[in-house]
């Protein structure tokens, strides 16, 4: 997985590629850890990612609920099979999600 960040004042948009899952989440969690203080708007573009693990999920849910406290959380480009994971999750009802 590449993560790539594109930050300007207190937007921060974050590209993933390929996979997300329990090999790829940590390094995801590090960047955020680090890059979310002082962030109000945050989108992670989805239009590379091929797949998403419940451990990518896991790491999507703690980020939405710490940008509940300190801004807006959104994801845009989902795939169609990206898409399918999160209404089967509920993910799509709790997340703003864009499909491509």
């Amino acid at each position: 997985m590449e993560i790539k960040l594109d930050k300007k004042d207190s937007a921060l948009t974050i590209k993933l590629t390929e996979r997300l899952d329990t090999v790829t989440s940590p390094d995801l969690e590090a960047v955020l850890q680090k890059e979310l203080d002082g962030i109000t708007d945050l989108t992670f573009d989805f239009d590379e990612l091929d797949y998403i693990s419940s451990a990518g999920l896991r790491v999507l849910l703690s980020t939405q609920k710490k940008m509940l406290k300190q801004g807006e959380m959104r994801i845009i480009n989902a795939s169609p099979v990206i898409m399918e994971i999160f209404e089967v999750t509920g993910f799509s009802d709790a997340i703003d999600i864009k499909a491509k």
